[in-house]
Parts: C-alpha cells; structure tokens; sequence
C-alpha cells in the first residue's frame, strides 16, 4: 500500500467492520481487503488485535461474511486457468486473502465462546447451488413457460460439498506446488498444479528451479497452513492429545499418497539443504531480514507439527492413520539417510561452532537446532532402518556427542529445560538397540576437539566411557534443575549396561560415586535401577571389566551397609547429614544457598521440614508440568530425588513425564512430588503406566498433621527388593584374592587386574538382559506437543526479524506467556556483558521504524537467546518462578 491515503481507506474498511451491524456479502467493500493492502506488514499493522476482537465480540456475522468473501476469492483465484495474472487473476489477491486470514485465525481459536460455532463454520457440511442451478438463475432469453417452471425447479437443485477447512486446506496444498506462483511452469503440461518436490535430496534428485518470489509465496501459505493447526495452542494440555485439532487430523490423514509424498519430501529437502554458515554474516543484526532462514523455519515447524501428531482415538478417526509418519518410517535408501543424518548435523554442529565466540548475537544460527532435535528423535522412533544406519555407519557417536553438548549447555538455563529433557529422552531411544550398546566400546580418539563445555580432563577411553561420565556431569552439576529425568539418564545406563567392555577406572569411580550418592533413604527406587546396571554389567561382561570389578570392590563396605539397612540407622545417618549441613552454613553465613545437584541426591527426603515424603518423591518443580500457578513458593525448597521403577516381568519404561494439568501423574520409573501427593484424595489411583511404581500408600504412616513418617513395614516393601545377591556373592569370592582392596588409589596394578579377570565365580546367575523402554501416554504426548508450539511461538514473536508476531497478545492456553524485567551486565558474568551491550545496541537498530509503519501491533517481542530455537521457553514443573530473563527483557513462554 504505497501512499498514506490508501491506508487511510483500509483502515476506515476496518473499523467498519464492527460498527455497521450487518454488510451484505454482496457488497464491493470486501474487494478491499485483498486489493487495497501491499505486504504483510500492512495488514498486521493496520489490522490490530483490537479491531479483530471488537468485530469478532460484536458483529459475529461481519466476521463470518469477511471470512467467506476471502475464502471464496481466494477458491476462484486457484481455479482461474489465467491465475496469477496480473490483471484477471493477481496475486497480490491471493496473498492478501492468506495474509487476511494468518490474521484473523489465532483471535477466533482463542475465543472459548466461539468452539461451537468455529466447529459448525469451518468443519460443517456445507450446502451450495448445482452447477445447472447456477446457470438456471441466470436466464438471458426469453423462454416458454414450461421452460420456465423446469429453470425455476432446476434453481432450487443444491448439492453437498466439503466443509470449508477442508477446501481451504486443500487450495493451500494445491498453492503450494502452483505454477507460476510458487512452481517453474512446466514445459509439457497443461497442470497449473505439479506434485513436484522443491528440492533434491530425499525422493528427488534432480533440483527444481526456484526463484525469490516462489519462496516468499512459499512462506506466505507455510504459515498460515501453521496458523491453521496452531489451534493446538489454545487448548490445554492434558485435552490436546486426546481430543486433537480437526485441521492437523484432515492434513495427516490424507489418503492421497503423491500428495503426501510431495509436501513431506518438499518440506523435509528445504530444512536439511538450509546451510546457515552460507548467510553468516559478522554480526547478526535484527533489521536484516533472512527470507530463507523464515522459509525453513516454517518448513520444519508446520512438518513437526503434522509428524508428532497422534491421530485422536475417539471417532471414525481411530481407523485412519498419519500417512505423513507412516511414510517417513518408509524410508529405505542409504542415500537418503545420509541426506537426512548431513542436513541435521549441519545445522546443529552450529552452536557447537559459535560457543567459543564472544561476537554479539553469534549464536543466533542456532536458530532450528531445538526443532531439529525433535525431528531427530521423530525419524529416530518411526524409522527402523534410519536407526540401524546410524549405528552401523558409527553417525550414533555423532550425535551421542551432540546431545551430550546441548544437555551440558542448557542444563541449568531454565528457558533450554524441556530440550534438555527431550535430549535425554533421545538417549534412551537410541539406548535400547543392542548394536548401540556394542558399537560404544570403539575408542574415542578425537575427544580433545569437541567445545570446552563437553571435554572431559585427561579422558582416555570409549565412547562408552564418555557417555557414562557425561551423564554422571549432567546429574551432578545441574543444581537439582534436572531430577526428574535422573531415571531416564539411569535407563540409559542400564540399556547399555550389558554390552559394556573395559570402562576405565575414572567412568567406575563415577558410577560407584552415584551409587553412594542415592544409597540415601529416599532414592530406593533410583537405587535399585542403577544395581540392575551394576548387575547387568557382571553378569555379562565380568572378565573384561576388572577396573569396574575392582572400584566395587574397594566400596564393599557400603554395599554391606545398605544390606544391613534399618530405620533407625537411616534416620541416625539423616541426624548427622542435617548436623553437618547446619554447621557449614553457620561456617560460611550464607543461609540462603541451595544445595547442588549432588546433595540433592544424598539428601533424603524424610529431612525435609514439611516431614517425610516416599522414597520416590519427585520435585513437583521439576516435572513436566504446564500451568499451575499456585507452586511458586516451592522454588527454594529442598528437592528429593524421583525413583525409578521396581523389577517387573516386563520390559521396564522409564519416560518420566508428568504434568500438574491434571493431579493423575504418572509414576513410571518416578514418584509424586509431596505436594501432588497432597493434593490427591485419599485412596486415589494414581495415572499409571505398564510398569509405573504402585502406590505406597498402603504402607505409609501418616502422622495426626498427615505428614508421612516412614516405618519399618514401609521399609520392607523395598529393601528385600534391591538386587544386591550379585554384589554381595562377588565380593564374598574375589575380596580374599586381592591383597590390598582399600588400595587409595582409583587405578589398581595390572596384577590385581589380571586376578580379577581370571577369578572362577560361582553363584551368580545370568539374567535377561531387560529393556527400559520410552513410554508414549496422553501425559508425555501433552508435554511434547506443548514443547513444539512454544518453539513456534517463540520463534515467530521476534517481529524485527522478519517474522510478522501471528500468535503475539493472544490467550494462549497450552502455556503462559510472561513479561521479563530486563537487567544488565554484572561483573560475575563479563561475556554476558558483552552480549549485553551488543544485543542492546542491536535491539535498537532492529526497532528503528524504517518503513513508518508499527512493528506487528504487538508489545516488545524481544526474548532470551535465541539458540536452540527455544527463545524465551521456561519449562518448569508449575509454571512457577523460574524465569528466563534476558538482557533486554521480553517475553518468555511457561510451559
């Protein structure tokens, strides 16, 4: 819109829109709103969510007629077999109805009031006039009154066709692969519409030629396609996997294979051929636009989104599956896998790249790389083949190391926590595959490379060796942040337990070191399953692990306690643990620290103030939570350790996903935080998995103030349970051979080594080697699903960037959106002073109004580092004080 008198009508058609009562459909005004504006940011400047909810709130039917007209326009633009022509068939028409409708959408989603009528507008079964009755009405002769009466009766013929959602969403298909809009016309064809996949790579080899303005049309329909199942955003958590989003169901659920194969091999090409170091430029200032890096963006959000999708159970829906995830586990060609495992690692060897950088902004191309993770973990899932090529090929190592880099990045950055989580989550995936287990005994030669952040002093061993210890850094320096997903870093542990040869002696010191951290009262349930990996380790792997033989042996005396355990000694040990605590603190005068992640473990959780809690209390804090706003108060508060399942028949799951959305939390490989188990009524069932822990209830004694209080009969339900017979038998028969067990060094002599090795042991049986297992549930689908929308969200606020703010001062349910208070540089942290300072002064150019037009009509969209994709996403247990400040301030999502 060139001149400020044309902007002056359009904004006058809007304010229109809510004042006159009702406008006819067939009046020129609607021509308006796809001729008048000239980009995006017209619209959704002069469009403001003010107007949008006065005429959604008092003239529905405004609304409704602008919504047709659009829709309708925009039906005949694609049918038009001139379309895009600049004069009979623009597209600038078409673009403005996609952009008019981006606009509108989130304010009808938000509107509870409006579910009824959005479900009977958009998604029910519409009735229109015959193609014979249409031109019956338009008689130009003058014809016999017989004639008259059968064109009269013929005007009156209606037929039934598809609801409007769905006609919408198959023209935004069909636009994407337009010619001439967003295709090359094709030589030979008549088709305006061409299945052809934008780029090579997966299921094209030959590259199909593209142009600036094909991509930006791409853009324009990719996110209003996103705006469309960004209804998610408006539900709650605990509802989304279980009732769905009819727009994400029509989409996954389309029976049309070329269709299907077309947007997923197009889609998929576009995010793995993106190569961010190619726009590098020195320094990533926000008033540069980067059309490319939004295009893949959407590509893989809007893909996400339909591939994480669980086809809702209620229904004639439960018969149907997601064709686009069925046809991705398809996947077969090594070609292609080694497309897909290239294009991912591009993207996120990024960070890894830019951490040791004090450039200003420089870890912006991190951009994807938190959807890029999630896309890993879906192939990962749905693929069979995909993950055997990646162990074979030795490409799992490479990304053991990524996910190790991103857990250790963000382990104590609140706004990164649900990456962290899925990253674990994706360990224990890979985990489960014997071949994994195998191949991580390969030595691990080039560990002096990879960031300060991940290297590890003096390492000397296997992949193996580096994952253990790892995961034992990610347990012991997260400041408690991560205990609910200690069970999943266990699982990992005992998936690989069985296949282990020759750890060295730092990686057994790190295990034998977790086991005296958990042999505490409070964490029996994390204790056993990390006997089970000790168990596993002997029982398969004993003669080519005599280093691991060796660290036992030199901690017998703890092992002999723990099977010597009795109340009385526990709370003797918590006496003298809370003794000592009290004196440091006296010692150093500094009565508000916390206790770090290490603690947290040794800590047992009847020493809490508020009285004991079970063994398997799980920090309410640190659960996957979404809402709950009434728990802020828990942010200091001692955090016990969550507990890991008890031996069952079955293989054992260990997702560890909770959620206060709803009081049923599920307990696999876990337990309840002492609050949730406050909230429940009494002799409540708890939402359990195949193998989640049962209630401990029935043993618990509870005090006149209803504060748990352990008792010996609640001690027995566990301590006969713990697998120590492995232990305690190879210890009885190797002890005597070894001269010197308490030896003060970790690294015993190769003659002690070589006892080990050759010892005869008897007594201990071989088990099965048992499987912990990712359990999907409608919890864990919840957190997942919300965890992607906050990355869309996120990503989308950040207006100077060139992405227009869709879904900014909207009433999103699935998680809270907050104002940060801004704060400056300290003298304890000088990079973030830097980085401070920088982003300040970009900020600011990056608010300059270079057109004069407002920035998105929303307030200050400027959120925390933006690496990872996550933005300002703080995922904590209740949605409560943890925050995510940036220098600057903005806006962060609380999931």
């Amino acid at each position: 819109m060139g001149a400020s008198d044309s902007k002056l009508v359009f904004k006058k058609g809007i304010f229109r829109l809510s004042e006159d009562k009702i406008i006819p459909a067939d009046d020129p005004y609607w021509a308006s709103f796809w001729e008048l504006p000239e980009s995006t940011e017209d619209i959704f400047s002069l469009f403001s969510p003010a107007d949008i909810r006065r005429t959604r709130d008092t003239a529905l039917e405004n609304l409704e007629t602008l919504i047709l007209a659009i829709t309708s326009r925009l039906f005949v633009l694609r049918h038009h077999p001139s379309f895009p022509h600049p004069e009979f068939a623009p597209e600038r028409d078409a673009l403005n109805c996609i952009r008019i409708l981006t606009r509108i959408l989130p304010y009808v989603y938000e509107a509870e009031k409006l579910q009824s009528w959005e479900e009977t507008f958009f998604w029910g079964v519409r009735r229109k006039r015959t193609r014979k009755a249409a031109l019956a009405r338009d008689v130009i002769f003058d014809e016999s009154q017989e004639e008259l009466q059968k064109l009269e009766a013929a005007a009156q013929e209606f037929e039934e066709v598809k609801p409007l959602a769905e006609e919408l969403i198959d023209t935004l298909i069909d636009l994407l692969f337009f010619a001439d809009f967003t295709l090359p016309k094709p030589q030979n064809s008549k088709n305006k519409v061409s299945y052809a996949i934008w780029q090579s790579g997966v299921g094209c080899n030959t590259p199909v030629g593209t142009s600036k303005e094909f991509e930006n049309n791409r853009t324009e329909i990719l996110r209003l396609l996103l705006t469309l199942t960004s209804q998610s955003m408006y539900m709650s958590a605990n509802l989304l996997p279980v009732q769905g989003v009819k727009a994400i169901t029509y989409i996954a659920t389309c029976p049309d294979k070329q269709v299907v194969l077309s947007v997923l091999c197009s889609l998929l090409n576009t995010t793995l051929k993106y190569n961010p170091a190619k726009w590098q430029v020195p320094y990533n200032v926000q008033v540069f636009k980067d059309p490319k890096q939004i295009l893949v963006a959407y590509a893989l959000q809007f893909l996400l989104a339909i591939l994480l999708y669980p086809i809702p159970e209620s229904g004639p829906a439960q018969t149907k599956k997601n064709y686009f995830r069925h046809f991705l586990g398809r996947l077969h060609r090594p070609q292609d896998f080694q497309f897909i495992v290239d294009g991912m690692t591009r993207i996120l060897n990024q960070p890894m790249n830019t951490t040791s950088s004090y450039i200003p902004g420089n870890q912006s191309y991190a951009k994807c790389a938190s959807e890029m993770i999630m896309l890993f973990w879906e192939i990962t899932q749905c693929n069979k083949r995909f993950r055997s090529f990646l162990i074979d090929t030795d490409r799992s190592h490479d990304f053991v190391i990524l996910i190790i880099f991103y857990s250790l990045e963000y382990r104590l950055d609140a706004s990164k926590q649900g990456v962290v989580r899925m990253c674990i989550f994706i360990l224990q995936t890979l985990s489960v595959e014997p071949n994994f287990g195998k191949n991580l005994n390969k030595r691990f030669e080039a560990q002096d490379t990879l960031p300060p952040s991940i290297r590890l002093q003096s390492f000397n061993g296997t992949y193996a060796d580096f994952l253990i210890q790892s995961i034992y850094n990610i347990i012991t320096t997260s400041q408690g942040k991560l205990t609910a997903i200690y069970p999943a870093l266990l699982a990992v542990i005992n998936n690989i337990a069985a296949y282990l040869e020759n750890i060295s002696a730092p990686t057994s010191s790190k295990l034998l070191q977790l086991f005296a951290s958990m042999s505490s009262p409070g964490n029996h349930d994390l204790l056993q399953s990390l006997l089970e990996s000790m168990n596993a380790i002997i029982e398969h792997q004993y003669p080519k692990n005599p280093n691991f033989v060796y660290a036992i042996l030199r901690n017998k005396k703890k092992f002999e306690a723990l099977r010597h355990f009795t109340l009385e000694s526990g709370q003797e040990e918590i006496e003298r643990r809370n003794r000592r605590k009290k004196e440091r603190l006296a010692e150093s005068g500094d009565v508000d620290s916390r206790r770090g992640s290490a603690d947290s473990i040794r800590s047992p959780s009847i020493s809490h103030p508020r009285g004991a809690s079970a063994l398997s209390n799980v920090p309410e804090e640190d659960t996957f939570a979404i809402g709950d706003d009434d728990d802020e108060d828990s942010d200091g508060e001692e955090r016990p350790t969550p507990a890991a399942s008890p031996p069952t028949d079955q293989p054992s799951k260990a997702s560890s996903i909770s959620s206060s959305i709803d009081d049923t939390v599920p307990t696999q490989l876990r337990g309840m935080s002492e609050k949730a188990r406050g909230k429940m009524p009494a002799g409540m069932p708890t939402f359990s998995r195949h193998n989640s822990t049962t209630s401990l209830s029935s043993y618990a004694a509870f005090s006149s103030s209803g504060v748990f209080e352990p008792t010996p009969q609640w001690i027995e339900t566990w301590l006969p349970e713990l697998p120590l017979h492995t232990i305690l038998t190879l210890i009885d028969q190797i002890d005597s051979l070894i001269s010197n067990p308490n030896n003060p060094s970790d690294t015993p002599s190769n003659n002690i080594l070589r006892t080990i090795q050759q010892a005869e042991i008897r007594g201990i049986e071989t088990t099965a080697i048992r499987i912990h297992s990712f359990e999907w549930t409608p919890l864990s689908l919840g957190w997942y699903e919300s965890l992607l929308w906050a990355f869309v969200f996120t990503s989308e606020m950040q207006v100077a960037k060139g992405t227009i703010g869709v879904w900014n001062g909207t009433a999103i349910k699935l998680f809270r959106v907050q104002e940060v208070a801004a704060h400056g540089p300290t003298f304890s942290s000088p990079r973030g002073a830097v980085d401070a300072v920088g982003s300040n002064i970009v900020s600011r150019l990056g608010s300059m109004n270079l057109r004069g037009v407002a920035q998105g009509g929303t307030t200050s969209t400027q959120s925390g580092s933006s690496g990872g994709g996550g933005g300002g996403i703080v995922r904590t247990g209740t949605g409560g004080s943890s925050r995510n400040e940036s220098p600057l301030g903005g806006r962060s999502a609380i999931i």
